[in-house]
């Protein structure tokens, strides 16, 4: 199997991001270590806590893994939609800590029907272990990387500030207090797998779309509908999380995709012409608009000095009608990076995914 070079436009955030790290740690990496985000990094977290009245009633295949981890038939906050975490719980560890006490932690998470197994990183808001909203879901933002996406995910990185953009947003009333999921993108730094199932290689396709969601609902409170389930991503992870929501309407509703690919370019995929096909925003686009839904939203991002736009509003000519909701945020002076892409989240997209997804619910009376 030969090396495949992979694209600039895929690595220039990767490195960008890999090089400002390397040198905040170099010019001031002592000073660095001894900050307050450092502290219990290692350390066990826990997120949230079950509803008290459902922690008693455990699903009897979770409770082996889990002792206590609610039914998930269980709705204590009256609506039907809400689902508990079903277990087994994962072993979380933080990686870093974030100015208002909130802790951004990993796990390895082997996937029952990928066969893959990889680190997916956990953000949630303050908001999830508020008394108020312990009885609640919330919606789901699963965040991919562009570059090699592999072996870490660059949004797991507080330095970009995807997490503290959302609970501004929520300060701000712009922004649902997301539970944020970052799982590796690929399986290896040698070539991109379009977040599919290529045959023969290993099915990243399945892992996106349904070991990260199953392990997602194993430990937080979700929805069940797909009203509480969206991606973002930036370049390589931008086409996944598109082709991600075109391929699976009924699972999720909208993706933010940044200075994102329109069409599937792994080189694995030679001799593979119907799978690639299947794995093809435009043919599967054109699907849906035959279909006649479910819609989808697509909020597409690209900065003004990056090249790209052309393939999205053509894109969206073509395929921006019937129930494929779709939209371009320009990001004015903006390059393929992503400190400018959260600047656009900041600037509106934020906004724009929190009017069509269902956020969290907080107790009354």
């Amino acid at each position: 199997m030969h090396q495949y070079p992979p694209r600039r436009s895929r690595r220039a955030m990767w490195i960008s991001a890999a090089v400002a790290f390397a040198l905040l740690l170099g010019g001031a990496g002592f000073a660095a270590w001894k900050l307050e985000w450092f502290s219990g990094n290692g350390g066990s977290v826990s997120f949230g806590k079950a509803p008290a009245s459902a922690s008693a009633s455990a699903a009897p295949d979770a409770g082996k893994s889990s002792p206590g981890a609610p039914s998930p038939s269980a709705s204590p906050s009256g609506d039907p939609d809400v689902a508990l975490p079903t277990g087994p719980k994962s072993d979380f560890k933080q990686t870093a800590k974030l100015d208002d006490g909130t802790v951004i932690a990993k796990t390895r998470l082997a996937g029952a029907k990928s066969g893959f197994e990889g680190d997916v990183w956990v953000w949630t808001p303050k908001e999830y272990g508020e008394a108020k909203y312990e009885k609640s879901a919330f919606p789901v933002l699963i965040a991919l990387p562009g570059g090699n996406g592999f072996p870490s995910n660059y949004w797991s990185d507080r330095s970009l500030g995807l997490q503290k953009a959302i609970t501004e947003g929520v300060q701000a009333g712009t922004s649902l207090p997301f539970i944020v999921i970052m799982p590796v993108l690929n399986p290896d730094a040698r070539y991109y797998y379009d977040g599919a199932d290529i045959p023969g290689q290993p099915k990243m396709g399945t892992w996106i779309a349904e070991d990260v969601p199953a392990f997602t609902k194993a430990n937080f409170r979700t929805y069940k509908s797909r009203d509480g389930w969206a991606f973002m991503g930036s370049s390589s992870g931008a086409f996944v999380g598109m082709k991600t929501v075109l391929q699976y309407p009924d699972r999720f509703k909208a993706v933010i995709a940044s200075g994102g690919e329109i069409v599937p370019d792994s080189p694995l995929w030679k001799g593979h012409q119907a799978e690639m096909d299947a794995n093809d925003p435009e043919k599967l686009a054109k699907k849906l608009i035959d279909a006649n839904g479910p819609e989808v939203y697509i909020n597409f991002q690209v900065g003004t000095k990056e090249t790209g736009k052309d393939r999205m509003v053509k894109f969206q000519q073509q395929f921006g009608k019937g129930p494929v909701k779709m939209t371009i945020r320009d990001i004015q002076n903006g390059e393929h990076n992503g400190w400018h892409y959260v600047r656009g989240m900041k600037e509106g997209s934020l906004e724009w995914i929190s009017k069509v997804l269902k956020g969290p619910q907080p107790a009354t009376g």
